[in-house]
């Protein structure tokens, strides 16, 4: 099973995708490991932003709903919970200045503790609508995989 992941080009594209879903390593992790397995750059780099992507609209809509559950659940998810928000506040802090342009940024800058999921918490716990917030994601998204490419195939040459 593992190696139809490594072996067939179907499966380096559905672990280029689900590694890009997973927060935290987003396209960061998931567009260098596509290219590492040897997809050609344009399906790696689509197979990572798609999967980058797809949660996005999700959490912008029912973050706020989840955390409140999880609060209501236990005082142990209360204190995650308010961890998150108080981390989404503290990004959001060049969306409120910058909006659109902020949360753009926010995204595309590949940094630890920024991206799509982060950027879309951000957006939520701010308020911002989603036909707003969702572009400047997947905006953030393009810029992001620009310059995790420039650096994947730098560090490529350099071996």
């Amino acid at each position: 099973m593992l190696d139809w992941f490594t072996q067939t080009v179907l499966g380096k594209m559905t672990a280029t995708f689900l590694i890009s879903m997973v927060p935290i390593v987003e396209l960061r992790g998931g567009l260098p490991y596509g290219i590492a397995l040897g997809l050609h750059y344009p399906v790696a780099l689509a197979c990572a932003v798609i999967g980058n992507f797809i949660p996005v609209p999700f959490i912008i809509i029912y973050i706020k709903r989840i955390f409140a559950w999880l609060r209501k659940k236990s005082g142990k998810f209360d204190g995650i919970v308010t961890k998150l928000e108080k981390k989404a506040h503290l990004k959001g802090r060049i969306v409120q200045k910058y909006s659109f342009l902020g949360l753009v940024i926010l995204v595309g800058i590949p940094f630890p503790g920024t991206g799509a999921w982060t950027g879309a918490l951000v957006a939520a716990i701010l308020d911002m609508r989603a036909y707003r917030a969702v572009p400047a994601i997947f905006l953030g998204l393009l810029m992001a995989a620009a310059i995790t490419t420039a650096a994947t195939f730098g560090v490529i040459h350099l071996f």
